[in-house]
């Protein structure tokens, strides 16, 4: 059995997580490591290791995320506009094989990103 991700562990309640919203298909966190004044984290419980590895039966899934990083942006008062972001792969900055939508706002972002 392959070793759990962070993700996995926090989902898990094996480590601890702000945990921001949760239902049966996805948790959103906190991240750890902000990069603006809001910056949370929707992960799938379901454990896909990148973009690349989704599935047509994933599609639900993926829309679903969305669905949810628009509720936290309304819940966090991101009326001005906010980011959601996938990063994909070692070039992507991606630094947990967990799927993950990122979603940043709270001040100006710019472009392009990096």
């Amino acid at each position: 059995m392959a070793e759990k991700t962070l993700f996995q562990k926090i989902m898990d309640r094996e480590i601890p997580g702000d945990i921001i919203h949760e239902d049966e298909v996805c948790i959103a966190i906190r991240d750890i490591n902000p990069q603006a004044p809001t910056h949370a984290l929707v992960i799938p419980r379901k454990p896909i290791p990148s973009l690349d590895a989704l599935t047509e039966e994933d599609e639900p899934l993926v829309g679903h995320l969305f669905l949810v990083a628009k509720e936290i942006a309304a819940s966090e008062g991101l009326s001005n506009g906010y980011r959601a972001v996938f990063n994909t792969g070692p070039h992507g900055q991606q630094t947990v094989d967990h799927i993950h939508l990122h979603v940043i706002g709270g001040r100006q972002m710019s472009w392009p990103p990096g």
